[in-house]
């Protein structure tokens, strides 16, 4: 598991290493710099064999402190590098400032308005012009004059790529100039991933991503990230603790043979009773795709609940799921008596109103491990206090946009509210709120999936770069991925690891499919992805 930060964070951590005496500034930027060129000889190794030319872009801060960094040691390999400085020279940060010093004895700074005037060809282009530091749009026509012309199919970015925002993903700059700032091809970043590398704006803007290490003792780094505070932020959602990346430990093969395997010895029952409850005639589509996937993810039988008239038709379509009659809150309540029955699902196709209202309140009843999805969700807009007074610790709620923005009307116009200074407020803020608002486990669909729990554990399943999956974007994809959270509540996981878990399955599923893939395809995926994992039949039994 991967730890994924704010600027803020960041910049304790390197402060602390400073402060302890194990490193210097300076040495971190020789670090940085050298990591930025052995990143990019790495993405374009014809580049190590022969000289070429570069142009670097440094900005006012550290971030241009680690671009004179680049031009030195790229210099030093014989390339042909011009630099220009966007700010005055005399109040760069020190380090920056005997970086520039000490490239000043190699080349010439010029200043970033003669940018108009280069015309030649450069293989390389480094943007190292405002880094994780920026809390601001980039609004100032010079610095948006230099970021375009900085842009380019082989542009490197230091850190991240001028204009984006690293604690949310958002970039930064005017929307009628956006078009013009998507041409970087490699951006490098130091150590730790930032949370804004993997949200909103932030994959399709820095296109290709690099992690290089700068030397940072990650253990006492990791401890250091508790005693940041971000004044933007007051009270509990301050960031004051890190943001996890998914694959989560359970997806690791050794936790995979225990965890996701079957145990000997043991029984159906053993491994979890799910119910999904399903829609009306002709409705019952999504709900079995859900229960196939509950059943391929390791539940040991799977029960669909349905009106008694949409009976024939799931029995049509059904073998290994057991069927049983249930049109409304008191068969669902003389259901919710069997002890076995370890977690259920209601939402996929089930229809809105009034009914599927009841519905959900007595399923909630049961204190079971609960997933809420789809209908189950809208048929709460325009009243989810009266759902979030229903529900539980054991829940898990799955919305995407739409569905979150009816549940949490105010937490999602945050969202969508520029933020001109300061860390702007990420779709990570916003599920941690929603999470706790509701007091259960969220996961706030999309490419860059948030789960977050009622603690404010946070965590982000991305499928980006090279894990991206856009064969998903298929309907019933979220109803498979309902399904997989099911299956894992009914074999005991917690509901965080449930959906951090399913999360990266169902991205796994749609990889190892890839082009064509129809949301049926998900769990028949399954076998091989968990046999890729090394998950076999020795593991023990999950306990939360």
């Amino acid at each position: 598991m991967s730890e994924l930060l704010t600027a803020a964070q960041m910049r304790a951590i390197e402060k602390a290493a400073i402060d302890s005496g194990a490193v210097t500034g300076l040495e971190l930027m020789e670090r940085a710099g050298r990591g930025v060129v052995e990143a990019m000889l790495d993405w374009r190794p014809e580049l190590a064999t022969a000289p070429h030319r570069a142009v670097v872009l440094c900005g006012p801060g550290n971030n241009g402190g680690d671009g004179f960094v680049v031009a030195r040691l790229l210099t030093w390999r014989g390339w042909k590098v011009e630099v220009f400085l966007y700010g005055d020279e005399a109040r760069l940060p020190p380090d920056a400032a005997e970086n520039c010093r000490r490239w000043r004895e190699m080349g010439e700074v010029r200043p970033s308005a003669d940018l108009d005037g280069f015309d030649g060809y450069a293989e390389i282009r480094v943007d190292a012009l405002f880094g994780a530091g920026l809390q601001r749009d980039l609004a100032d026509a010079e610095a948006l004059r230099c970021a375009q012309a900085i842009r380019g199919e082989n542009c490197v970015a230091v850190d991240c790529p001028s204009g984006l925002c690293l604690d949310s993903g958002r970039f930064r700059v005017p929307k009628d100039q956006r078009d013009h700032f998507l041409d970087t091809a490699l951006t490098v970043t130091f150590e730790f991933e930032k949370i804004g590398h993997r949200l909103a704006d932030g994959p399709q803007i820095c296109q290709r991503l690099r992690t290089v290490p700068i030397g940072l003792d990650r253990l006492k780094a990791m401890r250091e990230i508790g005693r940041v505070r971000d004044p933007g932020r007051p009270g509990r959602f301050d960031r004051t603790a890190a943001v996890t990346m998914v694959p989560p430990s359970v997806s690791e093969p050794s936790n995979a043979r225990d965890y996701l395997a079957k145990t000997f010895n043991t029984h159906k029952y053993t491994h979890g009773h799910a119910l999904i409850l399903a829609g009306g005639v002709g409705k019952g589509g999504a709900a079995r795709m859900a229960a196939r996937g509950a059943l391929r993810i390791g539940a040991g039988l799977v029960t669909l609940g349905c009106p008694p008239a949409a009976v024939i038709e799931n029995a049509a379509q059904l073998n290994a799921i057991m069927l049983r009659p249930m049109g409304d809150v008191d068969a669902l309540t003389a259901a919710l008596q069997d002890p076995r029955l370890a977690a259920l699902l209601i939402g996929p196709g089930h229809g809105g109103g009034e009914a599927t209202r009841a519905m959900t309140l007595a399923a909630l009843a049961g204190n079971r491990a609960t997933v809420l999805d789809a209908d189950a969700l809208t048929a709460y807009a325009g009243d989810p206090g009266t759902l979030f007074a229903a529900l539980h610790e054991r829940c898990v709620l799955t919305p995407h946009a739409g569905e979150f923005a009816r549940l949490f009307p105010d937490i999602a116009e945050k969202l969508s509210q520029p933020a001109t200074r300061g860390p702007a407020f990420s779709k990570v803020d916003a599920t941690r709120e929603a999470a706790a608002r509701a007091g259960c486990t969220v996961l706030y669909k999309g490419a860059d999936t948030v789960i977050a729990d009622q603690t404010g554990r946070a965590a982000i399943s991305s499928a980006h770069y090279d894990r991206a999956a856009p064969w998903l974007a298929t309907a019933g994809a979220g109803d498979v991925l309902a399904g997989f959270i099911t299956g894992l509540l009914a074999r005991g996981f917690s509901p965080m690891s449930a959906a951090e878990t399913a999360a990266w399955l169902h991205v796994e599923c749609a990889r190892s499919f890839g082009p064509g893939l129809i949301s049926e395809d998900l769990p028949e995926q399954l076998p091989r992805v968990l046999h890729e994992l090394g998950v076999g039949g020795a593991g023990r039994a999950r306990s939360g």
